[in-house]
């Protein structure tokens, strides 16, 4: 059956042979770019086009055409790429005005199997002063393929497209590539646009403008309903993180393009003063506004599907990725199976301060969680005292340890606390109260040694029956449930020895089901110098108030993370924790 796609969705390739079919309607020049893990092209040798039509595992056109046929092999393209692009540009036209996908009819792409069958599909709605679309996207996962149906439009054109995937010279490169494809002549009349990849043609006098489908939660591929709102909400991350590149890109080009114009009027000393110079600036002033407005009302577009999708994903989120305030968790019981995904929070990106994204991380954890004690602003402005700070940031990490008790089946998922100077006590209280701790929180020294060395005693075991082929046969006590250790004011309480444990349980414990949550002021663990910065950047660092520390790899935006607070007055914690202990006391 084929898979009909939608933005940001993607489906498993069961083939490696492929063929990309396009189908404009104008004529359209096709391309392909081959990226890294992150989507950064390194440089023009990676990239497919008319002119150099052909690089391993694809080829392309070596014209503009209304029809393209790509043919990909996957096995032929090198290790080092993860992500084959596939791209299409409006060519200049010829006695026309600036080519716009807005102004002809959507194209429509096709993966189709070596035997004919089509796998899935994709029409590229919603554009409008795009002149360049990333269409398509093949992407290694696990090692396997997928294709995501992408139609991330640049008003800039094809040297947006190109900067926003990190090529350098990406002016000149469009350039060749545009020259290599040639210029069409303009159209007699306009086509008409569609609106699916089914629709029939239009008469003229209707409205051009494509209505995007109403978004569904779980619109996504995957086996279970969690399997697919986890993608979904993934997709959701990545679409605004193209959309907002495109916009930023679109603003850096119509700047680079006003200083360059003004730049051109003063070098003319006829032209420099008086009215002449007066209207040139004038004009190359109005060309950026134009550029700007166009750039804006794309994202506002793309923001407010983001925002209707949103509306639909995050009621259907189970109780690991809803926010506290969501109803599921009133009716949560302790599951029998442990979750594929964990809400840490949400992130935003500035152009779209009231668009949040769930951030998710699959479980069981694979790195160590550092919750930040440092200074934290408060929103009047006010830098807040170290011992808020401090609370803070303990409170937000008994939120998670009681997520993830309450998410994992009974007895599967313990929780033990150091605290060293018993500083914590206040925060720990809906924890320690419910009786939901293993043992009770290690203060002093001596208890920090003790705790450090059994875990890593633990590890040690646990490593030795793994690579054994042994794993079942450890007892409870050394066993295979997973196990959250909560650190509080490190480096308080630690010397050299513990601190080296605790670097083994970040780096060794995760494999084996220990997981670390630090909460810290790195400012604290200064006197260690270098020796802990690898421990420093092995963990994900959260913070207790939203800031804007997270960069993505994959374009480089500055993220800001925002926790999950337990609404003021609210007894979740408490009903979720008397759960917990009432499904063990069960089990027992």
């Amino acid at each position: 059956m084929t898979a009909e796609l939608v933005r940001g969705q993607n489906h498993p390739l069961s083939q490696i042979r492929l063929e990309i079919r396009i189908s404009a309607r104008t004529p359209v020049l096709a391309g392909a770019t081959l990226g890294d893990e992150h989507g950064t092209v390194p440089g023009a040798q990676w990239v497919a086009h008319p002119g150099v039509p052909v690089l391993p595992g694809i080829e392309v056109s070596r014209q503009a055409a209304e029809d393209h046929r790509l043919a990909v092999d996957l096995a032929a393209v090198p290790e080092s790429v993860h992500r084959l692009s596939v791209l299409l540009a409006l060519p200049a036209v010829q006695g026309g005005g600036p080519p716009r996908f807005g102004a002809v009819a959507a194209p429509r792409t096709a993966v189709i199997a070596p035997d004919g069958t089509e796998i899935a599909r994709f029409t590229l709605t919603g554009l409008d002063a795009e002149s360049a679309v990333v269409a398509l996207e093949l992407y290694r996962r696990r090692d396997a393929w997928k294709v995501r149906a992408v139609g991330q439009g640049y008003a800039g054109g094809l040297a947006a497209l190109f900067a926003d995937q990190g090529l350098p010279e990406a002016d000149e490169l469009a350039t060749r590539v545009e020259q290599a494809a040639g210029r069409v002549d303009a159209p007699a009349a306009p086509q008409p646009r569609e609106t699916s990849a089914t629709a029939a043609p239009r008469a003229v006098s209707e409205t051009p403008e494509a209505q995007p489908p109403p978004p569904v939660a779980g619109d996504a591929a995957g086996w279970s309903m969690e399997e697919r709102l986890y993608n979904q909400v993934w997709g959701m991350f990545e679409d605004l993180a193209r959309c907002t590149a495109a916009y930023r890109s679109a603003v850096d080009f119509a700047e680079s393009r006003l200083e360059k114009e003004l730049d051109q009027a003063l070098a003319d000393p006829r032209t420099r003063l008086g009215t002449v110079g007066d209207a040139a600036r004038e004009a190359a002033r109005s060309r950026h506004t134009q550029l700007v407005d166009r750039a804006r009302a794309v994202l506002d577009r793309d923001l407010a599907q983001l925002a209707a999708e949103a509306e639909v994903v995050e009621p259907a989120l189970p109780p690991a990725c809803a926010r506290w305030d969501s109803p599921v968790w009133h009716g949560h019981r302790v599951p029998d199976e442990p979750p594929m995904a964990l809400r840490l929070g949400d992130l935003r990106l500035p152009e779209s301060a009231s668009l949040r994204i769930p951030m998710l991380v699959r479980l069981p954890l694979e790195r160590p969680l550092w919750i930040d004690s440092g200074p934290v602003t408060e929103p009047c402005g006010v830098v807040a005292e170290s011992a808020t700070s401090r609370r803070l940031a303990l409170e937000t990490a008994v939120s998670l340890a009681v997520r993830l008790l309450a998410v994992h089946p009974a007895g599967q998922f313990s929780v033990r606390v150091v605290d060293p100077a018993g500083a914590g006590a206040d925060a720990l209280l809906p924890l320690t109260r419910a009786g939901a701790l293993e043992g009770r929180p290690a203060i002093g020294a001596a208890d920090v040694a003790e705790v450090m060395g059994r875990l890593a005693h633990h590890v040690d075991l646990a490593q030795m029956a793994v690579r054994g082929g042994a794993a079942e046969a450890l007892s409870h006590d050394a066993g295979s449930a997973q196990q959250l250790l909560i650190v509080n004011d490190f480096p308080y309480g630690f010397d050299d020895r513990a601190v080296t444990r605790l670097r083994y349980l970040a780096d060794e414990g995760p494999a084996v089901g220990v997981h670390l949550l630090l909460v810290a002021d790195r400012a604290d663990a200064e006197s260690y110098g270098p020796l802990l910065d690898p421990l420093w950047r092995s963990l994900i660092r959260l913070t207790p108030v939203p800031d804007d520390h997270l960069a993505d790899p994959w374009v480089g935006h500055a993220w800001t993370y925002e926790p999950m607070p337990v609404p003021p007055g609210s007894g979740i914690l408490r009903q979720v924790l008397t759960e917990v202990a009432d499904a063990r006391t069960k089990r027992e």
